[in-house]
Protein backbone atom coordinates (compact mmCIF):
# COMPACT_ATOMS: atom_id res chain seq x y z
CA UNK A 1 0.00 0.00 0.00
CA UNK A 2 1.58 3.49 -0.80
CA UNK A 3 1.79 5.96 1.51
CA UNK A 4 4.20 8.08 -0.39
CA UNK A 5 2.49 11.59 -1.65
CA UNK A 6 1.35 11.22 -5.26
CA UNK A 7 1.12 14.78 -7.29
CA UNK A 8 0.80 13.25 -10.90
CA UNK A 9 -2.95 13.98 -11.03
CA UNK A 10 -5.53 15.61 -8.88
CA UNK A 11 -8.72 12.93 -8.07
CA UNK A 12 -12.22 13.33 -7.71
CA UNK A 13 -14.34 11.42 -4.75
CA UNK A 14 -18.13 11.67 -3.70
CA UNK A 15 -20.82 10.90 -0.84
CA UNK A 16 -24.12 12.54 0.05
CA UNK A 17 -26.52 11.57 3.07
CA UNK A 18 -28.22 14.78 4.33
CA UNK A 19 -25.16 17.22 4.64
CA UNK A 20 -24.63 19.94 1.52
CA UNK A 21 -21.24 21.86 1.49
CA UNK A 22 -21.47 24.96 -0.69
CA UNK A 23 -18.61 26.67 -1.77
CA UNK A 24 -18.12 30.22 -3.41
CA UNK A 25 -15.86 30.62 -6.00
CA UNK A 26 -12.13 31.73 -4.94
CA UNK A 27 -10.86 31.15 -1.70
CA UNK A 28 -13.67 30.38 0.87
CA UNK A 29 -14.57 31.56 4.21
CA UNK A 30 -15.49 29.55 6.97
CA UNK A 31 -18.60 30.14 6.64
CA UNK A 32 -18.93 29.55 3.34
CA UNK A 33 -17.18 26.43 3.62
CA UNK A 34 -19.36 24.81 6.28
CA UNK A 35 -22.08 22.10 5.57
CA UNK A 36 -25.85 23.77 4.34
CA UNK A 37 -28.76 23.44 2.18
CA UNK A 38 -28.03 24.63 -1.01
CA UNK A 39 -26.93 23.76 -4.58
CA UNK A 40 -24.42 21.14 -5.04
CA UNK A 41 -20.81 22.73 -6.32
CA UNK A 42 -19.47 22.37 -9.85
CA UNK A 43 -16.29 23.30 -11.42
CA UNK A 44 -17.25 26.66 -12.59
CA UNK A 45 -17.65 27.26 -8.71
CA UNK A 46 -14.58 25.50 -7.48
CA UNK A 47 -12.18 24.34 -10.00
CA UNK A 48 -11.31 21.01 -7.57
CA UNK A 49 -14.81 19.28 -8.50
CA UNK A 50 -14.17 17.57 -11.49
CA UNK A 51 -15.57 18.63 -14.89
CA UNK A 52 -19.47 17.79 -15.79
CA UNK A 53 -19.84 16.59 -11.54
CA UNK A 54 -21.80 18.21 -8.97
CA UNK A 55 -20.54 18.04 -5.29
CA UNK A 56 -22.03 17.11 -2.22
CA UNK A 57 -21.32 15.44 0.87
CA UNK A 58 -22.60 13.47 3.42
CA UNK A 59 -22.15 11.85 7.02
CA UNK A 60 -23.73 8.61 8.05
CA UNK A 61 -23.36 5.79 10.74
CA UNK A 62 -20.57 2.72 10.14
CA UNK A 63 -22.92 -0.31 10.73
CA UNK A 64 -21.23 -1.65 13.70
CA UNK A 65 -22.99 0.07 16.31
CA UNK A 66 -19.29 1.75 17.58
CA UNK A 67 -20.92 5.50 17.09
CA UNK A 68 -18.18 6.17 14.46
CA UNK A 69 -19.31 8.76 11.77
CA UNK A 70 -18.47 8.42 8.48
CA UNK A 71 -17.58 11.20 5.32
CA UNK A 72 -18.13 10.65 2.01
CA UNK A 73 -17.91 13.44 -0.78
CA UNK A 74 -20.07 12.85 -3.78
CA UNK A 75 -19.77 13.50 -7.27
CA UNK A 76 -23.15 13.23 -9.64
CA UNK A 77 -23.52 14.25 -13.14
CA UNK A 78 -24.35 17.82 -13.27
CA UNK A 79 -26.62 17.42 -16.21
CA UNK A 80 -28.61 14.95 -14.28
CA UNK A 81 -31.59 16.00 -12.27
CA UNK A 82 -30.97 15.51 -8.58
CA UNK A 83 -32.56 12.53 -7.92
CA UNK A 84 -32.41 10.85 -11.42
CA UNK A 85 -31.17 6.85 -10.54
CA UNK A 86 -27.75 5.93 -11.58
CA UNK A 87 -25.39 3.16 -10.70
CA UNK A 88 -22.90 3.68 -7.62
CA UNK A 89 -19.07 3.56 -8.27
CA UNK A 90 -17.71 3.76 -4.80
CA UNK A 91 -13.78 3.83 -3.12
CA UNK A 92 -13.71 3.65 0.38
CA UNK A 93 -9.69 3.72 1.78
CA UNK A 94 -8.00 6.39 3.65
CA UNK A 95 -6.34 8.49 1.42
CA UNK A 96 -9.78 10.86 0.17
CA UNK A 97 -8.61 13.77 2.55
CA UNK A 98 -9.65 17.49 1.69
CA UNK A 99 -5.93 18.47 2.75
CA UNK A 100 -4.54 15.25 0.76
CA UNK A 101 -4.16 11.59 -0.04
CA UNK A 102 -0.70 11.11 2.29
CA UNK A 103 0.34 14.87 3.58
CA UNK A 104 -1.13 18.47 2.61
CA UNK A 105 -1.64 19.12 -0.43
CA UNK A 106 -1.05 22.66 -0.54
CA UNK A 107 -4.64 23.17 -1.45
CA UNK A 108 -5.89 27.03 -0.99
CA UNK A 109 -9.91 25.90 -1.36
CA UNK A 110 -11.76 22.87 0.08
CA UNK A 111 -13.27 19.96 -2.55
CA UNK A 112 -13.24 16.73 -3.28
CA UNK A 113 -9.95 14.69 -3.32
CA UNK A 114 -8.58 14.46 -6.79
CA UNK A 115 -7.17 10.66 -6.30
CA UNK A 116 -9.12 9.17 -9.18
CA UNK A 117 -9.86 12.19 -11.31
CA UNK A 118 -7.69 9.74 -13.75
CA UNK A 119 -10.91 7.55 -13.51
CA UNK A 120 -13.75 10.09 -13.98
CA UNK A 121 -12.30 11.94 -16.86
CA UNK A 122 -10.82 8.95 -18.63
CA UNK A 123 -14.00 6.76 -18.38
CA UNK A 124 -15.89 9.85 -18.59
CA UNK A 125 -18.05 8.94 -15.60
CA UNK A 126 -20.33 11.78 -15.47
CA UNK A 127 -20.68 11.68 -19.16
CA UNK A 128 -21.40 8.23 -18.86
CA UNK A 129 -24.45 8.53 -16.01
CA UNK A 130 -22.30 7.01 -13.25
CA UNK A 131 -22.13 8.81 -9.74
CA UNK A 132 -19.23 8.16 -7.85
CA UNK A 133 -18.46 7.95 -4.04
CA UNK A 134 -15.19 8.41 -1.90
CA UNK A 135 -15.97 7.53 1.71
CA UNK A 136 -13.17 8.06 4.31
CA UNK A 137 -12.91 4.78 6.42
CA UNK A 138 -12.48 5.87 10.48
CA UNK A 139 -9.64 7.89 11.70
CA UNK A 140 -8.98 9.64 7.98
CA UNK A 141 -10.46 12.29 6.49
CA UNK A 142 -13.49 13.49 8.08
CA UNK A 143 -14.84 10.32 9.82
CA UNK A 144 -14.21 9.43 13.66
CA UNK A 145 -12.73 6.60 15.40
CA UNK A 146 -8.76 4.72 15.17
CA UNK A 147 -8.15 3.68 12.13
CA UNK A 148 -7.63 -0.47 12.07
CA UNK A 149 -5.89 -1.80 9.58
CA UNK A 150 -8.46 -3.24 7.07
CA UNK A 151 -9.79 -5.27 10.46
CA UNK A 152 -13.28 -5.78 11.89
CA UNK A 153 -13.81 -1.97 12.38
CA UNK A 154 -12.69 -0.71 8.58
CA UNK A 155 -14.95 -3.91 7.38
CA UNK A 156 -18.22 -2.25 8.97
CA UNK A 157 -17.39 0.72 7.66
CA UNK A 158 -17.18 -0.79 4.18
CA UNK A 159 -20.48 -2.57 4.69
CA UNK A 160 -22.01 0.90 5.79
CA UNK A 161 -20.79 2.48 3.19
CA UNK A 162 -21.91 -0.08 0.14
CA UNK A 163 -25.56 -0.26 1.94
CA UNK A 164 -25.61 3.36 2.08
CA UNK A 165 -24.80 4.25 -1.62
CA UNK A 166 -27.35 1.57 -2.45
CA UNK A 167 -30.15 3.27 -0.68
CA UNK A 168 -30.25 6.91 -2.18
CA UNK A 169 -32.98 7.98 -3.84
CA UNK A 170 -30.01 9.00 -6.68
CA UNK A 171 -28.66 5.23 -6.46
CA UNK A 172 -30.41 2.35 -8.76
CA UNK A 173 -28.91 0.13 -5.51
CA UNK A 174 -26.80 -1.40 -7.69
CA UNK A 175 -23.01 -0.43 -6.74
CA UNK A 176 -19.33 -1.42 -7.75
CA UNK A 177 -16.28 -0.45 -6.04
CA UNK A 178 -12.89 0.81 -7.45
CA UNK A 179 -9.48 1.08 -5.99
CA UNK A 180 -5.62 0.77 -6.10
CA UNK A 181 -3.65 -0.35 -3.30
CA UNK A 182 -5.35 -0.07 0.16
CA UNK A 183 -8.75 1.04 -1.16
CA UNK A 184 -8.44 -1.92 -3.60
CA UNK A 185 -7.96 -3.88 -0.64
CA UNK A 186 -11.60 -2.70 0.69
CA UNK A 187 -13.02 -4.27 -2.22
CA UNK A 188 -11.47 -7.28 -1.60
CA UNK A 189 -12.64 -7.06 1.86
CA UNK A 190 -15.80 -6.02 0.64
CA UNK A 191 -16.29 -9.02 -1.55
CA UNK A 192 -15.67 -11.64 1.72
CA UNK A 193 -18.77 -9.67 3.54
CA UNK A 194 -21.34 -11.17 0.59
CA UNK A 195 -22.61 -7.96 0.39
CA UNK A 196 -26.14 -8.20 -1.79
CA UNK A 197 -25.92 -4.60 -3.32
CA UNK A 198 -22.64 -4.91 -4.44
CA UNK A 199 -22.41 -6.14 -7.72
CA UNK A 200 -18.69 -5.88 -9.26
CA UNK A 201 -15.19 -4.90 -7.72
CA UNK A 202 -12.26 -3.30 -9.79
CA UNK A 203 -9.46 -3.73 -7.27
CA UNK A 204 -5.44 -3.06 -8.41
CA UNK A 205 -2.35 -3.96 -7.04
CA UNK A 206 -4.03 -5.19 -3.64
CA UNK A 207 -2.67 -7.28 -0.99
CA UNK A 208 -4.49 -10.24 -0.85
CA UNK A 209 -3.85 -11.16 2.90
CA UNK A 210 -2.75 -8.09 5.47
CA UNK A 211 -0.50 -10.25 7.60
CA UNK A 212 1.96 -9.95 4.23
CA UNK A 213 2.15 -6.57 4.24
CA UNK A 214 4.00 -6.53 7.31
CA UNK A 215 5.02 -10.06 8.02
CA UNK A 216 6.91 -13.19 6.08
CA UNK A 217 5.87 -16.41 7.92
CA UNK A 218 6.97 -15.06 11.26
CA UNK A 219 10.12 -12.34 9.96
CA UNK A 220 8.88 -8.68 10.05
CA UNK A 221 9.42 -7.02 6.71
CA UNK A 222 11.06 -3.50 6.74
CA UNK A 223 7.81 -1.72 6.96
CA UNK A 224 6.42 -3.88 9.85
CA UNK A 225 6.71 -0.65 11.90
CA UNK A 226 7.11 1.87 9.32
CA UNK A 227 3.68 1.49 7.49
CA UNK A 228 1.33 1.77 10.55
CA UNK A 229 2.97 4.80 12.07
CA UNK A 230 2.52 6.20 8.35
CA UNK A 231 -0.98 5.65 8.19
CA UNK A 232 -1.23 7.19 11.57
CA UNK A 233 0.56 10.35 9.91
CA UNK A 234 -2.51 10.43 7.80
CA UNK A 235 -5.11 10.00 9.78
CA UNK A 236 -3.57 12.90 12.33
CA UNK A 237 -2.91 15.05 9.22
CA UNK A 238 -3.72 18.68 9.29
CA UNK A 239 -6.86 19.59 7.62
CA UNK A 240 -7.59 23.00 6.00
CA UNK A 241 -8.61 25.62 8.67
CA UNK A 242 -11.60 26.60 6.00
CA UNK A 243 -12.86 22.83 6.09
CA UNK A 244 -16.49 22.93 8.05
CA UNK A 245 -16.60 22.35 11.58
CA UNK A 246 -17.83 18.85 11.54
CA UNK A 247 -15.51 18.05 9.29
CA UNK A 248 -12.53 19.38 11.25
CA UNK A 249 -13.65 17.91 14.55
CA UNK A 250 -14.04 14.66 13.07
CA UNK A 251 -10.51 14.44 11.35
CA UNK A 252 -9.05 15.44 14.95
CA UNK A 253 -10.96 12.69 16.63
CA UNK A 254 -7.60 10.72 17.11
CA UNK A 255 -6.07 13.58 19.04
CA UNK A 256 -8.45 13.23 21.93
CA UNK A 257 -8.13 9.12 21.71
CA UNK A 258 -4.55 8.03 22.23
CA UNK A 259 -5.80 4.15 22.60
CA UNK A 260 -6.40 4.69 18.34
CA UNK A 261 -2.05 5.63 18.25
CA UNK A 262 -1.40 2.78 21.23
CA UNK A 263 -3.48 -0.05 19.58
CA UNK A 264 -2.12 0.65 16.01
CA UNK A 265 1.27 0.81 16.98
CA UNK A 266 0.89 -2.40 18.84
CA UNK A 267 -1.73 -4.73 17.72
CA UNK A 268 0.08 -4.57 13.46
CA UNK A 269 3.10 -6.46 15.97
CA UNK A 270 1.87 -9.73 16.35
CA UNK A 271 4.25 -12.14 14.41
CA UNK A 272 1.81 -15.00 14.55
CA UNK A 273 -0.31 -15.23 11.56
CA UNK A 274 -2.86 -17.44 12.59
CA UNK A 275 -3.87 -14.96 15.97
CA UNK A 276 -6.92 -13.41 15.95
CA UNK A 277 -5.94 -10.49 14.49
CA UNK A 278 -4.64 -11.46 11.44
CA UNK A 279 -6.85 -14.08 11.14
CA UNK A 280 -9.82 -11.21 10.56
CA UNK A 281 -7.87 -9.86 8.01
CA UNK A 282 -7.12 -12.95 6.15
CA UNK A 283 -9.41 -12.18 3.05
CA UNK A 284 -7.28 -15.04 0.80
CA UNK A 285 -8.99 -17.56 3.07
CA UNK A 286 -12.19 -15.99 3.87
CA UNK A 287 -12.88 -15.28 0.20
CA UNK A 288 -14.35 -19.28 -0.15
CA UNK A 289 -17.26 -19.42 -1.75
CA UNK A 290 -17.65 -15.36 -2.41
CA UNK A 291 -19.13 -14.50 -6.20
CA UNK A 292 -18.93 -10.84 -6.34
CA UNK A 293 -17.87 -10.30 -10.43
CA UNK A 294 -14.07 -9.38 -9.69
CA UNK A 295 -11.56 -7.50 -11.80
CA UNK A 296 -7.87 -7.46 -10.09
CA UNK A 297 -4.40 -6.71 -11.35
CA UNK A 298 -1.09 -6.94 -10.14
CA UNK A 299 2.63 -7.15 -10.79
CA UNK A 300 4.40 -10.37 -10.49
CA UNK A 301 7.84 -8.46 -9.73
CA UNK A 302 5.26 -5.94 -7.64
CA UNK A 303 7.75 -3.76 -5.60
CA UNK A 304 5.63 -3.14 -2.77
CA UNK A 305 1.61 -5.03 -2.77
CA UNK A 306 3.12 -7.99 -3.24
CA UNK A 307 1.35 -11.02 -5.31
CA UNK A 308 0.87 -13.25 -2.28
CA UNK A 309 -2.18 -15.41 -1.95
CA UNK A 310 -3.57 -14.15 -4.84
CA UNK A 311 -3.86 -17.80 -6.18
CA UNK A 312 -5.73 -19.32 -2.90
CA UNK A 313 -7.96 -15.88 -3.22
CA UNK A 314 -8.49 -16.42 -6.68
CA UNK A 315 -9.67 -19.92 -6.27
CA UNK A 316 -11.89 -19.86 -3.16
CA UNK A 317 -13.41 -17.04 -5.21
CA UNK A 318 -16.12 -18.72 -7.40
CA UNK A 319 -17.72 -15.71 -9.31
CA UNK A 320 -16.72 -13.86 -12.56
CA UNK A 321 -12.98 -12.98 -12.86
CA UNK A 322 -11.28 -10.61 -14.59
CA UNK A 323 -7.09 -9.76 -14.29
CA UNK A 324 -4.25 -8.15 -15.94
CA UNK A 325 -1.31 -9.77 -14.48
CA UNK A 326 2.42 -8.95 -15.41
CA UNK A 327 5.94 -7.59 -15.30
CA UNK A 328 5.46 -4.68 -13.57
CA UNK A 329 5.86 -2.26 -10.22
CA UNK A 330 3.29 -0.77 -8.32
CA UNK A 331 1.06 0.89 -11.02
CA UNK A 332 -2.12 2.14 -11.95
CA UNK A 333 -3.84 0.30 -15.44
CA UNK A 334 -3.86 3.74 -17.24
CA UNK A 335 -0.63 4.54 -15.76
CA UNK A 336 2.24 5.96 -18.11
CA UNK A 337 5.86 6.85 -17.40
CA UNK A 338 7.76 10.02 -18.87
CA UNK A 339 7.50 8.90 -22.49
CA UNK A 340 4.22 8.12 -22.36
CA UNK A 341 4.53 4.74 -22.09
CA UNK A 342 2.05 2.14 -20.87
CA UNK A 343 3.66 1.16 -17.03
CA UNK A 344 1.77 -2.15 -17.69
CA UNK A 345 1.97 -2.29 -21.05
CA UNK A 346 -1.66 -3.00 -22.28
CA UNK A 347 -3.95 -0.34 -23.44
CA UNK A 348 -7.40 0.45 -23.18
CA UNK A 349 -7.71 0.10 -19.46
CA UNK A 350 -10.96 2.16 -18.64
CA UNK A 351 -12.27 0.93 -22.28
CA UNK A 352 -12.08 -2.52 -20.79
CA UNK A 353 -13.47 -1.57 -17.21
CA UNK A 354 -16.25 0.45 -18.16
CA UNK A 355 -17.13 -2.65 -20.23
CA UNK A 356 -17.22 -4.54 -16.93
CA UNK A 357 -18.88 -2.13 -14.91
CA UNK A 358 -21.73 -1.53 -17.91
CA UNK A 359 -22.49 -5.27 -17.78
CA UNK A 360 -22.53 -5.85 -14.17
CA UNK A 361 -24.27 -2.65 -13.05
CA UNK A 362 -26.14 -1.83 -16.23
CA UNK A 363 -26.71 -5.50 -17.64
CA UNK A 364 -25.27 -4.24 -20.65
CA UNK A 365 -23.53 -6.86 -23.13
CA UNK A 366 -20.16 -5.55 -24.25
CA UNK A 367 -19.76 -5.53 -27.98
CA UNK A 368 -16.16 -6.46 -27.24
CA UNK A 369 -15.34 -9.86 -25.66
CA UNK A 370 -12.61 -8.88 -23.50
CA UNK A 371 -10.20 -12.27 -21.90
CA UNK A 372 -11.05 -12.91 -18.46
CA UNK A 373 -6.70 -12.79 -17.79
CA UNK A 374 -4.47 -11.28 -19.74
CA UNK A 375 -1.29 -11.94 -18.55
CA UNK A 376 2.40 -10.63 -19.85
CA UNK A 377 5.25 -12.92 -19.24
CA UNK A 378 9.07 -12.24 -18.04
CA UNK A 379 9.70 -12.45 -21.77
CA UNK A 380 7.57 -9.60 -22.81
CA UNK A 381 4.75 -11.76 -24.39
CA UNK A 382 0.80 -11.54 -23.67
CA UNK A 383 -1.52 -14.29 -23.97
CA UNK A 384 -5.06 -14.58 -22.72
CA UNK A 385 -6.15 -17.25 -20.50
CA UNK A 386 -9.86 -18.37 -18.97
CA UNK A 387 -8.45 -18.46 -15.64
CA UNK A 388 -4.99 -17.79 -13.45
CA UNK A 389 -3.44 -20.08 -13.77
CA UNK A 390 -3.61 -22.50 -16.56
CA UNK A 391 -0.76 -25.08 -15.60
CA UNK A 392 0.17 -28.10 -18.06
CA UNK A 393 1.99 -30.38 -15.36
CA UNK A 394 2.77 -29.71 -11.80
CA UNK A 395 5.49 -32.17 -9.70
CA UNK A 396 7.29 -31.98 -7.00
CA UNK A 397 11.25 -31.34 -7.40
CA UNK A 398 13.50 -33.12 -4.80
CA UNK A 399 16.47 -30.35 -3.43
CA UNK A 400 20.01 -31.51 -2.11
CA UNK A 401 20.28 -31.61 1.50
CA UNK A 402 23.00 -28.67 2.63
CA UNK A 403 24.00 -26.12 4.98
CA UNK A 404 24.16 -22.25 6.29
CA UNK A 405 25.26 -20.14 8.58
CA UNK A 406 22.03 -18.20 9.24
CA UNK A 407 24.36 -14.97 10.17
CA UNK A 408 22.14 -12.04 8.30
CA UNK A 409 25.50 -11.84 5.92
CA UNK A 410 27.67 -11.01 8.61
CA UNK A 411 29.64 -13.38 10.40
CA UNK A 412 31.03 -15.64 7.74
CA UNK A 413 31.97 -13.60 5.13
CA UNK A 414 34.41 -15.37 3.18
CA UNK A 415 34.63 -12.86 0.16
CA UNK A 416 32.45 -9.97 -1.43
CA UNK A 417 31.43 -12.67 -3.43
CA UNK A 418 29.57 -14.42 -0.86
CA UNK A 419 27.03 -11.71 -0.72
CA UNK A 420 23.93 -11.60 -2.48
CA UNK A 421 22.71 -8.59 -5.12
CA UNK A 422 22.32 -5.63 -3.29
CA UNK A 423 18.69 -5.01 -4.73
CA UNK A 424 15.55 -7.65 -4.41
CA UNK A 425 11.97 -7.62 -4.77
CA UNK A 426 11.39 -6.70 -1.11
CA UNK A 427 13.75 -3.52 -0.93
CA UNK A 428 13.21 -2.15 -4.73
CA UNK A 429 15.67 1.23 -5.48
CA UNK A 430 18.16 -0.30 -3.24
CA UNK A 431 20.58 0.14 -6.57
CA UNK A 432 22.29 -2.80 -8.74
CA UNK A 433 23.68 -5.53 -8.00
CA UNK A 434 27.42 -5.69 -7.00
CA UNK A 435 28.14 -9.19 -5.92
CA UNK A 436 28.29 -12.80 -7.55
CA UNK A 437 26.46 -15.49 -5.09
CA UNK A 438 28.77 -18.78 -4.79
CA UNK A 439 27.48 -22.17 -4.93
CA UNK A 440 29.89 -23.06 -2.62
CA UNK A 441 29.18 -26.45 -0.98
CA UNK A 442 30.94 -26.15 2.34
CA UNK A 443 28.59 -23.81 5.49
CA UNK A 444 28.46 -20.39 4.00
CA UNK A 445 25.55 -18.19 3.65
CA UNK A 446 23.90 -19.81 1.21
CA UNK A 447 23.92 -23.17 -1.08
CA UNK A 448 22.92 -24.02 -4.12
CA UNK A 449 20.43 -26.68 -6.03
CA UNK A 450 19.97 -26.31 -9.94
CA UNK A 451 17.77 -28.33 -12.45
CA UNK A 452 18.51 -29.93 -15.67
CA UNK A 453 18.66 -27.36 -18.79
CA UNK A 454 15.32 -27.14 -20.20
CA UNK A 455 14.63 -28.88 -23.30
CA UNK A 456 12.34 -26.41 -24.84
CA UNK A 457 10.62 -23.43 -23.54
CA UNK A 458 8.97 -23.85 -19.85
CA UNK A 459 7.03 -21.13 -17.79
CA UNK A 460 6.92 -21.30 -14.31
CA UNK A 461 3.35 -20.47 -13.35
CA UNK A 462 1.18 -20.05 -10.01
CA UNK A 463 2.77 -20.19 -6.36
CA UNK A 464 5.96 -22.11 -5.51
CA UNK A 465 5.78 -24.15 -2.29
CA UNK A 466 8.76 -25.01 -0.39
CA UNK A 467 8.74 -27.81 2.15
CA UNK A 468 12.23 -27.94 4.32
CA UNK A 469 13.17 -30.16 7.30
CA UNK A 470 15.86 -28.53 9.33
CA UNK A 471 18.18 -29.02 12.38
CA UNK A 472 19.26 -25.89 14.29
CA UNK A 473 17.49 -22.58 15.09
CA UNK A 474 17.00 -19.64 12.59
CA UNK A 475 15.96 -18.18 9.40
CA UNK A 476 15.20 -18.85 5.97
CA UNK A 477 15.90 -16.98 2.38
CA UNK A 478 14.63 -18.53 -0.48
CA UNK A 479 15.48 -17.52 -3.76
CA UNK A 480 14.56 -18.79 -7.41
CA UNK A 481 16.84 -18.05 -10.03
CA UNK A 482 16.55 -18.45 -14.36
CA UNK A 483 19.96 -19.61 -15.13
CA UNK A 484 21.40 -18.92 -18.44
CA UNK A 485 24.00 -21.20 -20.29
CA UNK A 486 27.18 -18.92 -19.41
CA UNK A 487 26.21 -18.41 -15.89
CA UNK A 488 24.15 -15.19 -16.18
CA UNK A 489 20.91 -15.55 -13.27
CA UNK A 490 18.28 -13.53 -12.74
CA UNK A 491 16.32 -13.62 -9.23
CA UNK A 492 12.85 -13.50 -10.13
CA UNK A 493 11.03 -15.02 -6.53
CA UNK A 494 11.62 -14.99 -2.86
CA UNK A 495 10.17 -15.55 0.13
CA UNK A 496 11.74 -15.73 4.07
CA UNK A 497 10.45 -17.63 6.81
CA UNK A 498 11.36 -18.08 10.71
CA UNK A 499 12.23 -21.81 10.71
CA UNK A 500 10.12 -24.45 13.01
CA UNK A 501 10.75 -27.15 14.89
CA UNK A 502 12.54 -29.34 12.41
CA UNK A 503 9.71 -28.64 9.62
CA UNK A 504 8.87 -25.64 7.45
CA UNK A 505 6.70 -25.49 4.47
CA UNK A 506 5.31 -22.19 3.05
CA UNK A 507 3.98 -20.64 -0.20
CA UNK A 508 6.86 -18.23 -2.55
CA UNK A 509 5.48 -15.65 -4.31
CA UNK A 510 2.78 -15.81 -7.28
CA UNK A 511 5.05 -15.87 -10.54
CA UNK A 512 5.14 -16.18 -14.59
CA UNK A 513 8.54 -16.74 -15.63
CA UNK A 514 9.50 -18.27 -19.12
CA UNK A 515 12.74 -20.32 -19.17
CA UNK A 516 14.44 -20.02 -22.52
CA UNK A 517 15.71 -23.92 -23.60
CA UNK A 518 18.89 -24.33 -21.89
CA UNK A 519 17.76 -22.56 -18.88
CA UNK A 520 18.35 -24.00 -15.58
CA UNK A 521 15.80 -23.22 -12.44
CA UNK A 522 18.95 -22.28 -9.78
CA UNK A 523 17.53 -22.74 -5.86
CA UNK A 524 18.84 -20.57 -3.18
CA UNK A 525 18.56 -21.46 0.12
CA UNK A 526 20.53 -19.35 2.79
CA UNK A 527 20.19 -17.14 5.80
CA UNK A 528 18.37 -13.47 5.33
CA UNK A 529 20.12 -10.41 3.91
CA UNK A 530 17.82 -8.45 2.07
CA UNK A 531 17.15 -5.24 3.73
CA UNK A 532 13.30 -6.21 3.07
CA UNK A 533 12.72 -8.18 5.97
CA UNK A 534 13.98 -7.60 9.55
CA UNK A 535 15.58 -10.79 10.70
CA UNK A 536 17.05 -11.84 14.34
CA UNK A 537 19.59 -13.92 12.86
CA UNK A 538 20.61 -16.95 15.37
CA UNK A 539 23.97 -17.69 14.52
CA UNK A 540 23.78 -21.07 13.97
CA UNK A 541 24.10 -23.78 11.52
CA UNK A 542 20.71 -24.72 9.69
CA UNK A 543 21.51 -27.93 8.30
CA UNK A 544 18.61 -28.89 5.94
CA UNK A 545 18.14 -32.41 5.23
CA UNK A 546 15.37 -32.23 3.40
CA UNK A 547 13.96 -29.96 1.13
CA UNK A 548 11.34 -30.33 -1.69
CA UNK A 549 9.85 -26.88 -4.24
CA UNK A 550 6.44 -27.66 -5.49
CA UNK A 551 5.67 -26.83 -9.02
CA UNK A 552 3.29 -25.42 -11.23
CA UNK A 553 4.17 -25.69 -15.17
CA UNK A 554 2.93 -24.55 -18.53
CA UNK A 555 3.61 -25.00 -22.20
CA UNK A 556 4.36 -21.52 -24.13
CA UNK A 557 3.32 -23.09 -27.11
CA UNK A 558 -0.03 -23.76 -26.28
CA UNK A 559 -0.25 -19.97 -25.92
CA UNK A 560 -3.29 -17.80 -27.40
CA UNK A 561 -2.00 -14.13 -27.71
CA UNK A 562 -3.23 -10.71 -26.77
CA UNK A 563 -2.62 -7.45 -27.14
CA UNK A 564 0.08 -5.94 -24.95
CA UNK A 565 3.74 -4.38 -25.01
CA UNK A 566 6.72 -4.91 -22.98
CA UNK A 567 6.27 -3.24 -19.66
CA UNK A 568 8.83 -0.87 -19.04
CA UNK A 569 9.58 -1.93 -15.53
CA UNK A 570 10.58 -5.23 -16.55
CA UNK A 571 14.14 -4.43 -17.99
CA UNK A 572 14.82 -2.19 -15.19
CA UNK A 573 13.69 -5.11 -12.78
CA UNK A 574 16.22 -7.82 -14.37
CA UNK A 575 19.16 -5.37 -15.18
CA UNK A 576 19.01 -4.99 -11.01
CA UNK A 577 18.48 -8.36 -10.03
CA UNK A 578 20.52 -10.39 -12.65
CA UNK A 579 24.01 -11.50 -11.73
CA UNK A 580 26.87 -13.70 -13.06
CA UNK A 581 27.47 -17.21 -11.05
CA UNK A 582 31.05 -18.27 -11.02
CA UNK A 583 29.76 -22.12 -10.67
CA UNK A 584 26.94 -23.60 -11.10
CA UNK A 585 26.60 -27.00 -10.00
CA UNK A 586 25.39 -30.63 -11.19
CA UNK A 587 21.58 -30.68 -12.15
CA UNK A 588 19.58 -32.73 -9.10
CA UNK A 589 15.59 -32.40 -10.78
CA UNK A 590 13.86 -32.09 -14.13
CA UNK A 591 12.36 -28.73 -15.71
CA UNK A 592 10.13 -29.50 -18.18
CA UNK A 593 6.68 -29.98 -18.82
CA UNK A 594 5.24 -33.89 -19.35
CA UNK A 595 5.26 -34.91 -22.93
CA UNK A 596 1.81 -35.68 -22.99
CA UNK A 597 1.19 -31.67 -23.45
Amino acid sequence: MTVRRRMARPVAAAGALAIIASLATGLPSAAQAAPMSGAPITHDENPRVPEGAAWTQAYFPSSDGSGVELHADILRPAHLPARARTPVILSVGPYFSHAGETSPGGFDQVGPSGRFQDLIDGARLMERGYTFVMVDLRGFGGSTGCLDFLGPGEQADIKAAVQWSARQPWSTGKVGMYGKSYDANTGLAANVLKLKDLRAIVAQEPTWDRYNYLFSNGVPRSNATSSPRSYYSIATMPQLVDDSDRYKANADYEKTHPECQINNSTDTQDPDPTSAFWRARDFASRAAGTRTPLFVTSGFIEDNTKPEDMQQYLKNHHGPERGWLGQWEHVRGNETDSNGQLKMGRAGWFDEVMRFYDEHLRGIKPKVKDPAFSVEDSLGDWRAQPTWPVTHDSYTARLSPGQYVDDGGQATQRTAETQPPGWDIEYAGAGAPTSTPLAAAEPGNSYWTFSTPAAKQVRLTGTPEIALKTRGEGNVWVRLWDVAPDGTATMFNEMVAALNDRSTSFPLKANDWTFEPGHQLGVQIGTITSRGWRPVPSGQTVTVTDARLDLEVQDPRFDSPTQGDRSPFLDRYVTANTVTLDAVGAPTFPLRVSKKH
